[in-house]
């Protein structure tokens, strides 16, 4: 019934084009069927001396145009009045498949805008943890699964009603026994294909599961490839996709076993029937209990009804199909979008932030953040520094509303952070992750992203201050050259740059460099923190890294060890007491100053 909610309310625009198709199926059955009673008057009484039976008005028209003297002696009336069924039946074949891959291709759009516009709206931690790679499959397979039924199998189901239908009516009114014959195995057939349709459904959701895996292997290998080709792993990715890939295949051909089985037992049911009328029908004919015109009807009739009712199977196939495709994207439109927030508050960001007792954990009882505690005034550098797994990149999440915290307060400049509206935080808040994402377009284009009315003056300008312009001067074609997707023709120093460029080109009033200065030498750090200072916006920046000459000249440093604040101060109170941020200093200094020392040795 969900499903059926889903897909109904996918198919707004098109339900006139569908009942213009189901329409046309039922003409074009209609022609379909009259098409052999006219081939039944022609043999038993134009050529036959049989009396016709059939409505009154095909006898008045009959008697007005010479009776059947004249339609023998004009045979070709006869065949024209059959080309012009056909033509008929032709036509509205046509416009029934027009009409349907209309209809199915608008649901279909429908349904991947949908899915597209949910995926943007879900929280930022339902994209953390979902895998690519059967996202997109959803996107695609599942809702090219779904058009394909719905531009199909659904109009042939109801071609298949259609005929049953009005070959029943016509059969019982020519002969009660044969009708008896020629429908005697149609219900075992049907029954056939509806319990083939449960036994198959699971087979079709194992299939279209494996496949998804497999193409989240193959997602992950494409987009890594730098990664595989680094450390030589080309056999084990090779050995991964290769298991994946026989999962799929074994499924399949278990999927394609059990649909040999039921065309092949079907085909045998189907040719039985079929031998059943000519053999019976034969002899009743010859028996003069039927005439031949009538067992011509028949034949052609069990011809018409045995191949719908068969298909019944493929279209029950494709319905299950359809209906696992549906479940699967129905699950992501059910996962509850990020609030809209439309009532709180959208206040004048300066950029003075605090910090009072935070509590944060990502699973019950397992906290990642602890009673974190500081101020920051706007203009303000704040540094953090800690190990990995610390909580770094977890408080900085914190602060742009990716995750909300559970206990205590961060206000920015003085109002709740709770109480501040996602969408306008975020849009107040420059944020450079470590690892950068650009998308294949220009560099040009890349820069402008996040604000699309950017000046060419504003785009350099952001460039200079993140130190790359005069490297995308070099470049053959500037601003205008290609970085390829995800980036892949730049150095990771040149990607790093850019991202950056992108998020200053908006001049907000908090930056945060979330590790990535560390993509870039020491001077080129030193460049890009002079130009952050010497900007007009006078910027509150949170720089999370583990360079201590990246962070030594911040107004305040803050060491975190396993999710609590364990050091907080200035460069030169912090290297004057025993700690985490002393022992690094130490390390680093010792080996810039053995550094200088080999360099001196050698030159």
């Amino acid at each position: 019934m969900k499903n059926f909610k889903l897909l109904n309310s996918c198919m707004k625009g098109s339900r006139i084009l569908y009942l213009g198709a189901i329409i046309s199926v039922g003409l074009a059955t209609i022609f379909t069927i009259i098409a052999p009673l006219i081939l039944r008057i022609t043999i038993d009484s134009i050529i036959g001396n049989k009396k016709i039976n059939a409505p009154d008005f095909i006898i008045d028209f009959i008697n007005k145009i010479g009776g059947n003297s004249y339609l023998s002696n004009n045979l070709w009336i006869c065949a024209l009045t059959l080309v012009l069924l056909t033509l008929g039946g032709g036509i509205f074949l046509f416009l029934k498949g027009k009409w349907s891959a209309q209809a199915a291709q608008s649901i279909a759009k429908s349904i991947r805008e949908k899915l597209y516009d949910h995926l943007q709206h879900l929280p930022y931690d339902y994209h953390v943890k979902a895998e690519t790679g059967d996202l997109i499959q959803r996107c695609t397979s599942d809702v090219d699964t779904i058009r394909k039924f719905l531009e199909i199998q659904l109009v042939e189901m109801g071609r298949a009603i259609f005929m049953i239908f009005f070959a029943s009516i016509i059969m019982i009114s020519l002969s009660i026994k044969m009708t008896f014959v020629a429908m005697a195995v149609i219900p075992i057939i049907f029954l056939f294909a509806v319990l083939f349709f449960l036994k198959i459904k699971d087979a079709f959701k194992l299939s279209d599961e494996a496949e998804a895996s497999m193409s989240t292997v193959l997602q992950e290998n494409l987009t890594s490839v730098r990664v595989v080709r680094a450390f030589n792993n080309q056999l084990y990715e090779i050995n991964k996709f290769d298991d994946k890939s026989k999962e799929y295949r074994d499924l399949t051909y278990r999927l394609i076993r059990l649909l040999a089985g039921y065309w092949s037992l079907s085909d045998l049911l189907c040719m039985l029937q079929i031998g059943a009328v000519l053999i019976l029908g034969s002899y009743w004919t010859i028996q003069g209990e039927i005439t031949l015109g009538t067992l011509v009807v028949f034949t052609t009739y069990e011809g018409m009804l045995l191949w719908p009712v068969r298909q019944m199977g493929r279209i029950l196939t494709d319905m299950g199909k359809a209906q696992v495709s549906l479940s699967r994207i129905r699950e992501i439109l059910e996962i509850p979008k990020e609030e809209k927030e439309e009532n709180k508050l959208k206040p004048e960001i300066e950029g003075n932030i605090s910090f009072k007792n935070v509590y944060f954990e990502y699973e019950k009882n397992k906290p990642i953040l602890k009673n974190i505690s500081f101020d920051i005034k706007k203009g303000n550098t704040i540094a953090v520094m800690g190990q990995t797994g610390s909580g770094k990149s977890s408080l900085i999440h914190l602060l742009a509303r990716l995750y909300d915290y559970q206990r205590g307060s961060i206000k920015i400049d003085g109002v709740e952070l709770k109480d501040i509206n996602k969408k306008w935080i975020r849009k107040n808040i420059g944020l450079v992750l470590q690892e950068p994402f650009l998308f294949s377009r220009s560099i040009k284009e890349n820069i402008s992203l996040a604000k699309k009315d950017a000046k060419e003056a504003e785009i350099f300008e952001a460039a200079r201050v993140a130190a790359v312009h005069d490297v995308i001067e070099d470049f053959d074609k500037g601003y205008e050259t290609s970085v390829g997707e995800r980036g892949v023709t730049l150095s990771g120093g040149q990607k790093q740059r850019i991202a950056m460029a992108r998020t200053l080109i908006n001049d907000n009033k908090i930056l945060i460099f979330d590790d990535s200065l560390s993509a870039v030498d020491t001077e080129t750090d030193a460049a890009i923190r002079k130009a952050l200072k010497n900007r007009e916006n006078d910027a509150t920046t949170f720089i999370i890294s583990h360079r201590v000459a990246t962070l030594k000249e911040a107004d305040l440093i803050i060491v975190l060890d396993k999710g609590k604040i364990v050091q907080k101060g200035t460069h030169s109170e912090l290297i004057k007491t025993k700690g985490l941020y002393k022992k690094v200093w130490s390390i680093q200094n010792s080996l810039e100053e053995n550094l200088k020392d080999d360099l001196n040795r050698i030159v």
